[in-house]
């Protein structure tokens, strides 16, 4: 993985990144990402110590906790880095957004595989929690706050707590970061049940006018 690939994934998914000079020396969730990547290769190498001390500085250095033990494929980006927990066991595909607060964890204390695995082109909103040993699929938009435990689909959308599955859609033809235009299932029933009412009223109306009309022959 090239460094200078990273840079251009700030440049093509942060607006506020206007250079690639910039990009490179002000943009904290990509020091995260370069720094974890040192740091991942020490880890493979076994120096554990040495790994986990880049780790640190890295957490001081951008709020961003990302274990050298997580598995990060190309295109990954960081929209602020504050916050963001990534542990040790988590594989992420390619293409993958996050946003800040969001929380890839674990729910268990074994040593084996306790924390997810995130397929590509999945766009993760901010303040969200993925938990535990379960996998997301290609081309997921999971939305802010959520708060997701269980397997979910690919082309898929969740949203909620629990997260829920609320939309299926085709396969992205490219990166979306629009986790903002999500569907809200509560305000979609609350629609139908308001349409139902009316249609009720109008039907009860009718009813009324003929039996009116009835009664006076």
């Amino acid at each position: 993985m090239n460094w200078k690939d990273d840079v251009q994934t700030v440049l093509e998914r942060d607006p506020a990144a206007k250079s690639f000079r910039e990009a490179f020396y002000f943009s904290p969730g990509l020091h995260a990402i370069l720094l974890q990547r040192i740091s991942h290769r020490h880890y493979l190498k076994g120096r554990i110590n040495r790994a986990r001390a880049i780790n640190y500085f890295a957490r001081f250095l951008t709020g961003a906790d990302l274990h050298p033990g997580a598995t990060i494929g190309k295109g990954f980006f960081i929209d602020h880095a504050v916050g963001v927990v990534i542990g040790e066991t988590t594989i992420i595909g390619d293409n993958v957004s996050i946003f800040q607060g969001v929380t890839l964890g674990g729910v268990s204390t074994s040593q084996g595989k306790r924390h997810p695995t995130i397929g590509n082109n999945v766009t993760i909103g901010a303040g969200a929690k993925v938990l535990g040993n379960i996998t997301i699929g290609d081309n997921v938009k999971i939305g802010a706050g959520s708060v997701v435990v269980r397997d979910v689909p690919p082309d898929s959308t969740v949203v909620g707590v629990p997260g829920r599955v609320v939309k299926r859609e085709g396969t992205c033809v490219k990166v979306d970061l629009r986790h903002d235009e999500l569907p809200d299932p509560l305000r979609d029933a609350m629609m139908q049940l308001t349409n139902n009412i009316s249609e009720l009223d109008h039907r009860l109306e009718r009813l009324e006018r003929l039996v009116n009309g009835k009664n006076e022959k």
